[in-house]
């Protein structure tokens, strides 16, 4: 009898240890196919993200095919100058054509890209500001003050003269001229790479800069701490903006990046000079004006006449009595004949149907004749 409970419990022993090998077995199998699953599904992130990454190349190659075919804007490294004595007003018998003069010329300027506007007085005063009024007809260098005066008023943006012109007599009439629309006149929504704008008076944390009024919607920061009330040239980040913020990010740049580096026109600067000897002596540029042009009617032929490669341009005209009497009341100067201070003295109108070619009207003409030699002239051998 003793043998039977041994030999049951041998038998109930081997089952236990069967159930045991399939356990361990189903649970070896249960782990490779958690292992297939978890490959599979790591395989399949890895085709998305294939796939995705795939997606983006072929839209960044349409992207830089589409940039390659589009025309590439190059800047400007050439500058061209004008100079004109004051007295041109002298020559208007009214302050309402006076002011229209002045906007005259300014349009012609802003036509053919002038870079600096340089106002020379022919009686040899120190008129070196614009301070002070135009009294009247036949007032010594006044006209100077009030020509230098209404040009700046037309370059500026028209969102930033109240905060650099207050009222003054001698733009009286200068809101009927007609505006400049420069690329820099840019309107609220007008999306571009550059703006001009003011510096306010806003506190702003420490090394964040200052706040800026550009113009638009919204204030831009910009990166450096500047006094209040400076104009200044700024470059917005487009691919730094956040359209919840209240404000967008840009950076201070050089009033000649626009031209140098995105080929847009950017207004003129306006000088006075005491004298026409102060306008080249004086030159804001490190090497001076490497090429100087006199018109009149006495210069030689200037469809005839090629221009040679240049950094820098002067084109100097006359007043009411042409630049002999610009030569004969300037202090500095021995010479009678005004060709001898040019590189090239041209005749840009020859066979003029008038005895007389007014200031304004030789402006237009010669920039006019120019504007072919200018853009056929090789600036990058200087």
């Amino acid at each position: 009898m003793s043998e039977f409970p041994a030999r049951k419990k041998q038998k109930l022993s081997s089952g236990e240890a069967q159930e045991k090998v399939d356990w361990r077995k189903w649970k070896a199998e249960k782990k490779e196919q958690k292992k297939q699953w978890k490959q599979a599904k790591l395989i399949q992130q890895l085709e998305k993200q294939n796939q995705a990454k795939a997606e983006e190349e072929k839209m960044q190659q349409q992207r830089q095919e589409e940039e390659e075919q589009k025309p590439k804007v190059t800047g400007r490294l050439y500058t061209v100058s004008i100079a004109l004595p004051g007295s041109v007003l002298d020559n208007a018998q009214s302050p309402e054509l006076r002011t229209y003069l002045a906007g005259q010329i300014a349009r012609a300027c802003a036509v053919f890209c002038v870079d600096e506007v340089v106002i020379f007085a022919e009686q040899g005063e120190d008129t070196r500001t614009v301070q002070g009024e135009f009294k009247g007809v036949g007032k010594k260098g006044q006209a100077c003050v009030q020509l230098a005066r209404i040009l700046q008023y037309l370059e500026c943006p028209q969102y930033l003269r109240k905060a650099f012109f207050p009222k003054h007599s001698d733009l009286e009439f200068a809101g009927v001229l007609n505006p400049l629309d420069s690329p820099h006149h840019m309107r609220i929504d007008e999306e571009m790479e550059f703006r001009e704008g003011v510096v306010l008076d806003r506190p702003c944390k420490a090394k964040q800069g200052s706040f800026v009024n550009c113009g638009m919607r919204k204030e831009v920061q910009i990166d450096k701490q500047l006094q209040p009330g400076l104009r200044v040239t700024v470059r917005l980040l487009h691919k730094k903006q956040k359209p919840e913020s209240g404000v967008y990010k840009g950076v201070v740049v050089a009033p000649h990046v626009p031209r140098t580096e995105g080929g847009l026109y950017w207004g003129y600067n306006v000088r006075l000079a005491s004298c026409l000897s102060a306008v080249m002596t004086e030159c804001p540029f490190k090497d001076g004006y490497d090429l100087t042009i006199g018109t009149s009617e006495r210069g030689s032929d200037a469809d005839h006449t090629p221009l040679p490669p240049f950094r820098h341009m002067l084109v100097v005209f006359g007043g009411l009595k042409g630049l002999e009497e610009s030569v004969a009341t300037d202090p500095n100067l021995d010479v009678t004949d005004p060709s001898v201070l040019f590189d090239l003295y041209l005749n840009t109108c020859p066979g003029q149907g008038s005895r007389t070619i007014r200031t304004e009207e030789a402006i237009l003409i010669s920039l006019s004749s120019l504007r072919p030699k200018i853009a056929t002239s090789d600036h990058n051998k200087r």
